[in-house]
């Protein structure tokens, strides 16, 4: 690899040792002395815990409760394992980084397209939370009808909770702050929270479920899918992508993993993440499937603008949607912290950390910040185009290059049963990507070729 092999790609934004990094620096990493297990734990759970938690309930409309809940379990294991052999290559190499282990395996183009990967899907995620932000506190016209947001419905449509400005106050007050911290620890806070409010969603679908259920206003929920015919069996297909990409959180690994205090944990860190987000998974999609049956929608956070059927409907609702915009809000500078990180090394490969260069770090932040924000603000349908690459750049970071590089073997550490899990994760990887493009193509395709309903 070479000595340009730490400055390149997704390294740590604040490597651990650096002779070069000047005084100034040295007092600063004196000053930082390691994170810790729960503030890591937190970190990576925030990375994993997205979007994608809305669209699990609808998986199991489409495969029932029971293949559902095993499939939630199985991604579980899947990631674990694909995480376990990127972190023992890590080791053997001594690699600070994904992009480090991608370099030694595969050389410059390796790198650069683990990168070009990870700037594709998180600069889609992190437009995609925006979108969603706007459209739940400022309300969204899509599809021909009016949903009015959290704060139309508080106090009314004026100026100043319209999308551009409720979302540049955001952007200004919420993400320029938490984007300008240099390490991934300082987040460990927002974290917290942020894991904290994807609870909050989980106890109040739960409780709003078992009220309803004790009063006898739930069915019961299909415990296996129903295939009376070949296009149903496809249907089934549809619902892989959502549980294949759910726990994809690959990129933030290596620059947690260069913060700990005692760099042995980053196992039982991963371990623990895994169970936290399973347990939230679990337990969102059973009670949102459970609350809304066959009239839950794609996103189930668009089943909470309706009447509940409950005393205090609305107000939980609002506090559904609240806590939600406010938990994608500090999921935000996660995602962000690897997307810099990440086309800095593209296009500065050769230059000085980011994290010893102000004046780089400033530019970076401010430019990604004004492209998010502009993209969610004046084409909200970019998605469209994201839902072709960001599914496919989230199944090669998760699944295909960990397995590539476990193939490839470099250094003669995989085992059999390494390289025969590889085979079925670019497999499974390859299949769900397919499914994803065609079923995206196929819809969108229908949404144009048919007459809107008005």
């Amino acid at each position: 690899m070479g000595g340009g092999g730490v400055t390149e790609g997704s390294e740590p934004l604040l490597p651990t040792k650096r002779e070069d990094d000047g005084a100034a620096a040295a007092a600063f990493h004196r000053e930082f002395n390691g994170a810790s297990f729960a503030g890591a734990v937190f970190n990576l759970s925030t990375t994993i815990v997205g979007a994608g938690i809305m669209a699990l309930p609808a998986t199991m409309k489409v495969l029932g409760l029971v293949p559902g809940l095993i499939m939630i379990v199985l991604a579980a294991l899947l990631t674990d394992a694909s995480i376990e052999l990127l972190v023992r290559f890590s080791r053997v190499v001594g690699a600070p980084s994904y992009g480090a282990i991608m370099g030694d395996a595969f050389g410059w183009w390796g790198r650069r397209l683990l990168q070009v990967c990870v700037v594709v899907n998180n600069i889609g995620v992190m437009i995609v939370y925006m979108i969603i932000i706007g459209d739940v506190l400022s309300g969204t016209s899509s599809g021909g009808e009016h949903h009015y947001g959290v704060l139309e419905g508080w106090f009314g449509t004026y100026w100043w909770n319209g999308r551009f400005f409720v979302l540049l106050v955001t952007t200004l007050v919420v993400f320029t702050p938490l984007a300008s911290l240099k390490r991934v620890d300082s987040l460990s806070y927002t974290s917290a929270i942020s894991v904290a409010l994807a609870v909050v969603f989980v106890i109040i679908t739960a409780g709003i479920s078992i009220v309803k259920l004790v009063t006898g206003q739930i069915p019961m929920p299909k415990l296996f899918p129903d295939v009376p015919d070949l296009a149903s069996v496809w249907e089934l297909f549809t619902a892989v992508p959502v549980l294949v990409t759910a726990y994809v959180c690959h990129y933030n690994v290596h620059p947690i993993h260069n913060e700990l205090k005692d760099p042995s944990q980053i196992k039982p860190i991963v371990h623990t993440s895994l169970i936290l987000c399973s347990t939230v998974y679990i337990t969102t999609s059973f009670f949102g499937y459970l609350l809304f049956g066959e009239s839950t929608l794609s996103d189930v956070l668009a089943n909470f603008d309706s009447n509940l059927g409950i005393p205090y409907s609305s107000v939980l609702n609002d506090a559904v949607r609240v806590s939600y915009a406010v938990h994608l809000m500090l999921v935000f500078p996660m995602i962000f912290h690897a997307l810099r990180l990440n086309l800095d090394g593209l296009l500065f490969p050769s230059s000085r950390p980011l994290s010893s260069d102000n004046r780089r770090f400033a530019v970076m932040t401010a430019v990604l910040l004004l492209v998010i924000f502009l993209s969610a603000n004046f084409i909200p349908s970019i998605w469209d185009a994201f839902q072709f690459t960001g599914a496919t750049a989230a199944v090669c970071i998760a699944f295909i290059f960990p397995a590539a590089i476990t193939l490839r073997n470099p250094h003669s550490i995989a085992k059999k049963w390494d390289k025969i899990l590889s085979i079925f994760m670019i497999v499974l990887a390859i299949v769900s990507n397919v499914v994803a493009v065609y079923s995206d193509a196929y819809s969108m395709f229908h949404k144009k070729s048919s007459p809107s309903i008005a």
